[in-house]
């Protein structure tokens, strides 16, 4: 009895699941450690921003000469920045983890992100298509 199952490779498949789950934990533990900082352009406001959210802010004494309004905005922009750097840095550890298939590319392109999802289920769909048809024939050589 023959057992063909067109193009699947499935100890390839789970290989490469496994290395995947392997760089996923590698990358956990090393993502923890992951700090964005910025500092306005005075050295007035610095902010730290990590996993959890903001880490540190540090007001420089002079900070307080600004209105509250300077204050808060400067605030609001050195913490986006900071989030911003994180993002970068995340994005650049899971591109050299992932290559071609990082998962957060999609986080920049969310309509890219929609295309690429259509395109895995129709070629889930394929392939399961391919592969019940290939079990019926199997299950049919079987009883005849």
């Amino acid at each position: 009895m023959e057992r063909e199952f067109g193009a699947l490779d499935f100890d390839k498949i789970l290989r490469n699941a496994e290395q995947q789950m392997a760089r996923v934990a590698e990358l956990r533990s090393s993502m923890v450690e992951l700090t964005g900082r910025a500092q306005d352009e005075d050295g007035l406001v610095t902010a730290e921003f990590g996993g959890g959210g903001l880490k540190d802010l540090v007001l420089h004494p002079k900070a307080m000469r600004l209105t509250s309004g300077e204050l808060a905005e400067r605030i609001k922009a050195v913490i986006e920045e900071a989030a911003a750097d994180l993002q970068r840095q995340l994005s650049e550890m899971m591109e050299e983890a992932f290559g071609e298939e990082n998962p957060l590319r999609f986080g920049r392109d969310p309509e890219g992100a929609l295309e690429q999802v259509r395109q895995a289920q129709a070629a889930y769909d394929r392939t399961h298509e391919d592969l019940m048809g290939q079990l019926d024939r199997i299950r049919q050589r079987m009883e005849g």
